[in-house]
């Protein structure tokens, strides 16, 4: 399938300021970036590409002068995932995982997935160490935490977030990621488009590594997952903002936009999708 994704940023820039975006789709082996295109004002103005392994980050390094800032990131990528029921895949264990693998299962600053460890063996100790675990974690995400844009900020963890029992995508993931690390299942955060999302904007779900691959998972059930266009991943939204930001420059406007192009879908809510 396809999906056309579209991002524009304008900041207002008081003195020269660096930023790094973080908002180009990701190439892996089931994401395939079609086409796409790069537009910065005022002209003259270049992104330099931090150069990137296949599937990581696609960092845009730009240096800007005082005055209007806009970028403008567009294209169109094709989508070929490995779809499975969450039941068929299973918990690897502790013993084989991948090196690269094991930094996925320690807290981080958003995801202090120590203390949150007795909360989810009370709750999630009796299921079946598979995919299922995982799809029973966004459940009880889903169903006591309330969708509430403001309610968190940057400060906000996944401990605050399950106390107040609000927030929005980012807390959602952070939550998810969280509960799978107690629970021995390594987890990371992904940024990304989703076709289909109300209102349009970046969005925030998590990979949780089962039966060798990542597999992804949405506990705010707000779009189709078979949908989802990644940007980038790491422990938690920290290593994944879509500007990082040193000068003084300020935000304007956001418009972020992703639009289903057509293609085949798995059609099952319930699947397990993998684009890593």
């Amino acid at each position: 399938m396809q999906v056309a994704v579209r991002a524009a940023l304008d900041y207002a820039v008081a003195a020269p300021s660096s930023f790094v975006f973080n908002i180009a789709a990701a190439w892996t082996s089931r994401q395939n970036v079609l086409q796409e295109t790069l537009h910065i004002e005022p002209a003259g103005m270049k992104a330099v590409e931090a150069p990137a392994t296949r599937g990581d980050n696609r960092l845009l390094r730009v240096e800007a002068p005082p005055g209007d800032c806009r970028i403008v990131y567009e294209a169109r990528v094709e989508l070929s995932p490995q779809i499975a029921r969450a039941e068929a895949l299973m918990q690897t264990p502790f013993s084989q995982l991948p090196d690269d693998v094991l930094t996925y299962l320690n807290p981080s600053r958003y995801c202090p997935s120590d203390t949150l460890a007795r909360w989810a063996l009370r709750e999630f100790g009796a299921t079946a160490e598979d995919g299922g675990r995982v799809e029973a974690i966004c459940d009880w995400i889903g169903g006591r935490m309330e969708y509430l844009p403001g309610s968190t900020d940057e400060r906000t963890d996944a401990v605050a977030a399950v106390v107040q029992c609000a927030g929005v995508c980012r807390d959602y993931a952070h939550i998810g990621i969280a509960f799978c690390r107690a629970m021995g299942i390594p987890a990371r955060y992904v940024s990304g488009y989703a076709a289909d999302l109300d209102p349009p904007d970046f969005h925030g779900f998590f990979e949780a590594y089962l039966d060798g691959s990542w597999y992804m998972f949405d506990a705010t059930r707000m779009a189709p997952k078979e949908r989802f266009v990644r940007i980038g991943f790491g422990r938690d939204a920290a290593d994944c903002a879509f500007a990082t930001i040193v000068g003084p420059a300020q935000l304007m406007s956001m418009e972020v936009s992703a639009q289903y192009l057509g293609g085949a879908e798995c059609g099952r809510h319930d699947a397990a999708i993998s684009t890593a």
